[in-house]
Order: C-alpha cells, then sequence, then structure tokens
C-alpha cells in the first residue's frame, strides 16, 4: 500500500499545504474527546494529526475522509492545530493523485456534476428554479433589495424544495423585494472545497461571483449555513465582499420588526437542533430560537448536546454524498435525544441536516413519532 512516507515530494507538500499546524499538536487527545465519530466508532483525529507530523498518513485509508468538519475539535483545542484546514490538505493530496477508498468513490460522480451543471445531485441546471413555479417569484434585477439564493438541495430535492417554496410564501407576505438567479446560479461549492477538490471550488465560486457581480447584487439571502459560511467568509479570498444574512437571522429580524405577524398558534412541542456551519462556525445560535419562542403556543425544549456543543448530523465535510453505514450515523442519536426530550418536532435550518434526520427518521420504531422540520416550514404555518 502506498503510503506519504513512499514519496518526499508528498510529504513536503503535506508540511507545505498543513503549515507548522500538524507540528503544534502535543497530543492531548481532546479532538478525540469530543469527536462525534466516537460516539459510534473509534476514531482518532489526533492519530491522523500525529502521523501526518511525521508524513506517515496512509491516503488511501478512509480515515482522512470521515472528519465532517463540525467544528468541534478546533474550539477545544488548545493549540490551535487547525484540524480541518489539516484534514482538507491531506484530502487535496489524495484528489490530487487519484486515491479514493470505495466509501468516497461518490466524489467522482458530484465532481462530474458541479463542472457540468453546477449542482452535486446530477440534475439538469435548467430546471433549477423550477421549484418556484406558482410562487410569484421574479428574476432578479439589480434594483432589487435582495438576491434569495436557495442552493442546489432546496432546488432540486423534492423534500427540500418545500423549505424554498416556504421561504418565498414568507418574502411574499412580508412585502420584500427580492428576487432569484435559478439557472445562474452555481453550487456555493463548501462542500467540494472540503472534500480537497480546490480547483473545482475556485471555479464555481469565481463563475457565482462574476455572475453576482454582473447582476449588482449586495445583499444575500440563503436557506443553507454552508452557503452562508461560504459566501461570508470564503468568497472574501477573491477580493468581494457581499452582505450575506441566514434565513432564521432574517425571520427574527422581519418578526420582531413587525414586517411579519404571527397570526396562528402552534400548539406543540418543539427541539431545536443547531447546524455546525450556523452555530459553531458563525455564532448564530439565538435568532432561530428567538423566532421560535414569539409564536404562540410553541413550546421550545432543549436537547442535551445544544448550541456551541450541538451533536453535528453527519452531512458536513462533503459527507453528505458518503454512504455511511447504519449504526454509524449521527443523525440517528440525534433523532432519538428529540424523542427522549419529547419533542413532537424536530426543527433545525440546514438542508443536510433536515436530509439526514429525515433519513434517520424512517429507521424509528412504529410506535415513535417525530416531525422534522426548517424553521421556515413552521413560521410560513403560523402567519
Amino acid at each position: 500500500m502506498e503510503t506519504v512516507a513512499d514519496y518526499k515530494e508528498i510529504v513536503d507538500e503535506i508540511n507545505a499545504k498543513g503549515g507548522d499546524a500538524f507540528k503544534l499538536c502535543f497530543q492531548c487527545g481532546l479532538c478525540d474527546a469530543v469527536c462525534p465519530w466516537n460516539r459510534v466508532i473509534s476514531f482518532s483525529m489526533r492519530k491522523i494529526v500525529r502521523e501526518a507530523t511525521f508524513g506517515m498518513t496512509d491516503i488511501e485509508s478512509e480515515d482522512i475522509w470521515r472528519c465532517t468538519t463540525c467544528g468541534s475539535c478546533p474550539q477545544q483545542c488548545p493549540r490551535d492545530v487547525r484540524q480541518i484546514e489539516s484534514g482538507v490538505s491531506l484530502r487535496r493530496l489524495a484528489t490530487e493523485y487519484g486515491i479514493f477508498p470505495n466509501a468516497v468513490k461518490p466524489l467522482r460522480t458530484v465532481s462530474a456534476s458541479l463542472t457540468g451543471a453546477g449542482n452535486p445531485l446530477g440534475e439538469d441546471r435548467k430546471t433549477r428554479a423550477d421549484w418556484s413555479k406558482g410562487l410569484s417569484v421574479k428574476p432578479f434585477t439589480e434594483e432589487m433589495d435582495l438576491l434569495y439564493f436557495p442552493g442546489c438541495y432546496l432546488s432540486y430535492d423534492p423534500r427540500l424544495k418545500k423549505v424554498a417554496a416556504a421561504t418565498a410564501k414568507i418574502l411574499n407576505k412580508a412585502g420584500i423585494d427580492y428576487g432569484i438567479l435559478g439557472a445562474k446560479e452555481n453550487c456555493c461549492g463548501e462542500s467540494i472545497r472540503k472534500t480537497g477538490n480546490e480547483e473545482l471550488f475556485k471555479r464555481l465560486a469565481r463563475e457565482n461571483i462574476k455572475t453576482f457581480v454582473e447582476h449588482g447584487v449586495k445583499k444575500i439571502l440563503v436557506s443553507s449555513p454552508h452557503c452562508y459560511h461560504t459566501f461570508k467568509n470564503e468568497y472574501p479570498e477573491f477580493m468581494v465582499n457581499f452582505e450575506v444574512v441566514h434565513i432564521s437571522q432574517y425571520l427574527c429580524e422581519l418578526i420582531n420588526s413587525g414586517r411579519l405577524e404571527v397570526t396562528q398558534e402552534y400548539e406543540k412541542k418543539v427541539t431545536y437542533h443547531d447546524p455546525c456551519y450556523l452555530g459553531r462556525h458563525n455564532g448564530l445560535y439565538d435568532e432561530p430560537r428567538q423566532a421560535l419562542t414569539r409564536i404562540p403556543g410553541l413550546e421550545l425544549i432543549e436537547m442535551p448536546d445544544s448550541r456551541r456543543d450541538s451533536l453535528c448530523c453527519g452531512g458536513g465535510g462533503g459527507r453528505i454524498w458518503m454512504e455511511t453505514p447504519k449504526g454509524e450515523r449521527f443523525s440517528d442519536i440525534r433523532v432519538e435525544q428529540a424523542i427522549a426530550v419529547g419533542a413532537q418536532v424536530l426543527v433545525t435550518s440546514c438542508p443536510y441536516c433536515i436530509a439526514n434526520f429525515e433519513d434517520s427518521r424512517l429507521a424509528l420504531k412504529d410506535d415513535a413519532t417525530l416531525e422534522i422540520k426548517d424553521i421556515t416550514e413552521i413560521v410560513q404555518e403560523v402567519i
């Protein structure tokens, strides 16, 4: 089996791309203690970091592909090892050398679809705006206040299209002057970058930026925390800055300002799941809870592992495109936690989380019932 140790040039490249991060680690083990993988299997980020320090990482191993980039270990690390950046640098090497274990091979299909159609789902670019038919959604023009960027899953996935539709109905109800780009938009590129395909990310980002600039986009509303993170924190690498707002922030703003009036009660026990890229990566915890607590009759219950300690759904870092065997899915644990606190509805604000939770919900015992909702779906029901 080929390893990094077999090639001095690869060792040098790891050191260059990882910077001094690998060498900073003093093996305290806090990363392993908080890693969600250790709830389902034995996994050690500390081991990967240690082996990479000495140029011993096996780039054919599935281990370097397990990280969901959830952000738990960096916030605990006392040495700023930058586990996510270091792990992604290893994935870049594997991608450049075309080395993909069986569990990771779907990335080739995903990459081809992103290259050809601008989305990871193998769907026709021309149908990207079909979710908006009959909803009075207009094409974006420079005179509009807001670009709504639903993202790939909300544009194509049958379940997530309902979230995009709910968002449009809310914006229409609030009288927001907004539009969409439809077939002109690409995937934001966040997940493919985390799998190590830096060149494809740059291509998607540059095409999106060109489209945004040409259309005079200044403010972008997104439904996905992954789009939010990328537009806000990564696109500035290309010397551009757009005002980026996540739908959970916007809902809170619209309700608090009186532009959106809650007229109905929601008599259910609800628990909120903090998506990794909204919470840990960007510190947005309060806004979605504030929006929910403004709804009469709604009882908000907290789960274990909430806010900065939220349990990852398992979809980040490109894992949403990889098969995770039954018994290793974090989303199964999360759904069980929601039921255990007596929630009737598990609500979140991320398409990856919803997709994973819906899969886990299907595996529930016959006597267990739980609804999975995006925060926009609940708000749309009560206005």
